[in-house]
């Protein structure tokens, strides 16, 4: 590229938006637009994750009002270079990942070309392609779910990585949407760390970076997705909850339902309770809104992957609901 291009990044995980459309899915598309607006980019990629919801069949008119919303925006209006591609087929659970990347590029830059995985070529990304449904043998993306082997319990769900490649005067790049292994159970989660989940994350993270290290071409590489990452939660608890006590309680079945943490000096006071999907913390927003330093000894997911992948500066807070274990989605990766 002979003069500097503004680039716009974006991950989400839309899933809750879809499921409220009338309140969630109008305020994020206003957000959204907002921020496009404000940032004023020439090259814009959006990838999200879980579109359409989990009810996905239900769904499919909305993600079509969803993607008419974004390319008749007054926001968008000067994008007339676009490619859309939304795995929509949940016909097909062997393939299927609910992931959507969404790439709208300025009227104003030219030649721009992407990609043909199956043709092995570059193409010009000239006029507009909405590619959704059953977008399998689409070659001008490489969209990949994880094996069964890797899943937790060898159970099928919507994780996997949808990638394209860009070519803007000389520069070449890869953009890679990946959604890994969420935490299920708490309980298991603050076991060890490692944990359990954080073993899958990252065999599935090795999984994928191996494939696009294959033969000889070193291309830069963006990887913006839900990676799941969560804070180390047995140091978090443990760090928490040193001045409580903790109360078990327990099901008909014997089975533990939640754990409540106690003040060792004052048993009326709740400082934590636990539950299998349950984080309820006494002072939620003063422990965690605005301190995301004293966190970062606990954020060690992306540690491993420090040879591989670049991490830009953490300025935020825990990015994950209110009632849950503190969460940091890391964002956006570079391998160089």
């Amino acid at each position: 590229m002979d003069e500097l291009v503004s680039f716009l990044l974006v991950s989400a995980n839309v899933g809750s938006i879809f499921e409220d459309p009338e309140n969630l899915l109008k305020t994020w598309l206003k957000e959204f637009l907002l921020v496009v607006k404000r940032s004023d980019p020439k090259f814009l990629a959006l990838h999200c994750q879980e579109v359409g919801g989990k009810n996905s069949k239900d769904a499919m008119k909305l993600i079509e009002e969803f993607v008419r919303a974004l390319m008749t925006s007054e926001e968008l209006h000067h994008f007339g270079q676009i490619r859309l591609f939304l795995d929509e087929d949940y016909t097909n659970p062997a393939k299927y990942t609910a992931l959507g990347n969404l790439y709208f590029v300025h009227n104003s830059l030219k030649d721009v070309q992407i990609w043909d995985f199956n043709e092995n070529k570059f193409k010009s990304a000239a006029g507009k392609e909405v590619h959704n449904g059953n977008i399998e043998n689409v070659g001008t993306k490489e969209k990949v779910k994880f094996p069964l082997i890797l899943f937790p319990e060898s159970k099928l769900s919507r994780k996997g990585f949808m990638r394209t490649r860009w070519r803007i005067g000389c520069a070449v790049f890869d953009l890679v949407n990946i959604h890994l292994f969420h935490d299920a159970c708490n309980f298991t989660a603050m076991e060890k760390y490692p944990s359990r989940y954080s073993e899958i994350r990252q065999t599935a993270l090795v999984y994928t970076l191996q494939r696009f290290n294959l033969g000889s071409e070193k291309i830069p590489l963006f990887v913006f997705g839900d990676f799941n990452f969560r804070l180390d939660t047995k140091g978090i608890v443990q760090k928490l909850t040193k001045k409580a006590v903790p109360v078990y309680v327990k099901s008909a079945k014997n089975e533990i339902e939640k754990i409540v943490y106690k003040d060792k000096t004052n048993e009326d006071k709740v400082v934590l309770t636990l539950g299998k999907k349950q984080f309820e913390l006494d002072e939620h927003e003063a422990t965690f809104l605005g301190k995301e330093k004293w966190l970062q000894e606990f954020d060690k997911e992306p540690k491993i992957f420090e040879k591989d992948l670049f991490e830009f500066e953490i300025s935020f807070p825990p990015s994950f609901v209110y009632a849950a274990i503190p969460l940091k989605k890391t964002q956006v990766g570079l391998v160089i």
